[in-house]
């Protein structure tokens, strides 16, 4: 059964940043974008690069190994690599483009909490 765990104190991350954490023994990306928290996955389907290696810009953020983009409010896929159209395509009948896992998060006083 899904439960909240503790996952760090609200100020340890400063707006525009993103860390990975452990929540009930997954790896979690965590990013506080214009003071709300999202949680993901930190695992990028597309070739398995973590994701709080890469580049955030708003609530989208990059894999760093191939440049796939994911949405962090939902974890739908902006970009599945930044390959070349034929390479792409190529890729696509390999490994389907798949969204990656968000989880809920709540604030309580000072904690952020990470439902798993």
């Amino acid at each position: 059964m899904a439960e909240y765990v503790e996952v760090l104190k609200a100020g340890d991350l400063k707006d525009g940043q993103m860390k990975a954490v452990k929540a009930g023994g997954r790896d979690v990306l965590l990013a506080k974008v214009g003071g709300k928290f999202y949680a993901a996955e930190n695992t990028c389907p597309h070739m398995g690069g973590k994701l709080a290696q890469g580049k955030l810009e708003g609530t989208v953020v990059t894999c760093p190994l191939h440049a796939s983009q994911f949405e962090l409010k939902d974890g739908s896929v902006i970009r599945w690599t930044n390959w070349p159209g034929i390479v792409v395509a190529a890729t696509k009948l390999i490994r389907r483009p798949r969204a990656i896992k968000t989880y809920p998060v709540k604030v309580e006083g000072d904690r952020v909490l990470v439902k798993v």
